[in-house]
């Protein structure tokens, strides 16, 4: 057996698409290219497939990470060559290599994701600057998050690792963002951009980096 980890890409054309029709694919593309997947047990066999941190309909992203079993050795250059040509656009393998069968799961190994957010902004960027700034010194960020008929509550805060600006133009400005990412809780990008005092929501959310525990 073999466990290989893989970082793609997921662009425009398919940022709308949800977690799971994203893990169907992947399953789709890696059988149609004859990789040697190893399955579960039980009456619905799955291939073992596992992804860090799904990401949120709408967003883009160069940095999503995938572990895949095979039950047989492969050259991790050879998996990517015949699983390219099986993507259609919107996907993209970037990199690919082996790691030991032992170690413990992605999502068990993430600790930050970083992001590039470019949000609408009549603010100059010294002005955007120092909102960036009053937030990371701030204590805490009591905030709630509306899901279904549930109301979560929790410190914003303390999900935010650090932020930045990488520039303002034409009424847009583009901010950096290194959000918490673990089994504690996960920051939004798009809350971070209202706390910021942004009204609208972003134009684009992009993740540019998944960070592992001790990375």
């Amino acid at each position: 057996m073999q466990r290989l980890r893989l970082r793609f890409g997921r662009g425009d054309e398919v940022k709308f698409i949800s977690h799971l029709d994203v893990v169907r694919f992947w399953e789709r593309a890696f059988r149609r290219a004859g990789i040697p997947l190893v399955y579960s047990q039980g009456f619905t066999p799955h291939p073992r497939i596992s992804l860090a941190a799904p990401l949120a309909v709408g967003v883009t992203s160069e940095a999503e990470l995938m572990d895949v079993w095979l039950s047989r050795w492969m050259p991790p250059q050879s998996l990517m060559m015949r699983v390219k040509s099986q993507l259609f656009c919107g996907f993209e393998i970037f990199d690919a290599w082996e790691i030991g069968l032992n170690i413990p799961s992605l999502q068990s190994c993430l600790a930050f994701a970083e992001y590039r957010v470019v949000v609408k902004s009549g603010k100059s960027e010294q002005d955007v600057e120092a909102s960036l700034h009053s937030l990371l010194q701030a204590r805490e960020l009591p905030w709630h998050h509306a899901r279904g008929d549930k109301m979560k509550l929790y410190d914003l805060r303390a999900l935010i690792d650090d932020l930045w600006v990488t520039g303002c133009h034409d009424s847009l400005c583009i901010l950096g963002m290194r959000l918490r990412c673990d089994a504690k809780g996960s920051g939004r990008p798009e809350q971070v951009v209202a706390a910021l005092g942004f009204p609208q929501y972003p134009e684009s959310i992009h993740r540019t980096k998944l960070i592992l525990k001790g990375m």
